[in-house]
């Protein structure tokens, strides 16, 4: 399902750019040999309280979720949630207005989490719906920070940590191999709205928890399974 969504995202890219010419013959041969969107985004919806969106560059949607019955669903990307099953949209560089918009009835399609960015050539970015969502004004924080992709070594994982949370301190999580109980440090000082750079490590089970850069106090456990030939 991941990668159906994926493969309709791309489609609809095409689409799009076939449907801008002045004219059009359905019998001719259509020229779709121009370059593709060099840069691309992932989506992050980790509003504290937030409802479900979809994610929008400028006024166009990059993703939704299909129902069903086949019409686009009112859940959208939920709170602690990835847009497009967590791959990547394709965009072209240039300086885009990203938010998610209300999914639901309700409130459809107002814009909660507004952020103007610069999108380089070639490059690649993760944006984050974030803090504390405020049902008076209907808003919440957002970020985007951009994801340096290593050379990969597809016998590793990639992890990296990003500080999502609104009211903490500078932290960095621990990764506690559960097989040999070898513990790998990722990130440090991770401050609120930024991330660490992208740590290889084995591929399998993992204690994970985050503290306080220097402190002794752990904030949070978790168990998670890294996966080889890809990024956590």
């Amino acid at each position: 399902m991941t990668n159906m969504k994926r493969y309709l995202s791309l489609a609809g890219l095409v689409c799009a750019a076939a449907a801008t010419g002045c004219s059009y013959d359905k019998n001719a041969v259509q020229e779709i040999t121009g370059p593709l969107p060099a840069s691309a985004v992932k989506f992050f919806n980790f509003g504290i309280g937030a409802p479900g969106v979809n994610f929008y560059a400028n006024d166009t949607k990059l993703t939704a979720i299909t129902s069903t019955t086949g019409a686009e669903s009112t859940t959208g990307v939920t709170a602690g949630g990835a847009g497009n099953g967590g791959f990547y949209s394709a965009l072209a560089g240039g300086t885009y207005t990203f938010t998610g918009k209300i999914a639901a009835t309700t409130d459809k399609d107002l814009s909660i989490s507004p952020l103007q960015a610069q999108i380089a050539d070639g490059k690649y970015y993760s944006y984050y719906i974030s803090g504390f969502y405020n049902t008076t004004s209907k808003s919440a924080e957002s970020f985007i920070i951009e994801d340096q992709l290593p050379q990969p070594d597809y016998s590793k994982a990639y992890v990296r940590f990003v500080n999502a949370s609104p009211n903490s301190s500078p932290m960095v999580l621990n990764a506690k191999f559960t097989v040999d109980g070898t513990t790998t440090a990722i990130g440090s000082n991770v401050a609120y709205k930024t991330g660490s750079a992208f740590v290889a490590i084995t591929g399998g089970n993992y204690d994970l928890a985050t503290r306080v850069a220097g402190g002794t106090t752990w904030q949070r456990d978790q168990r998670v399974r890294a996966h080889r030939d890809g990024r956590t």
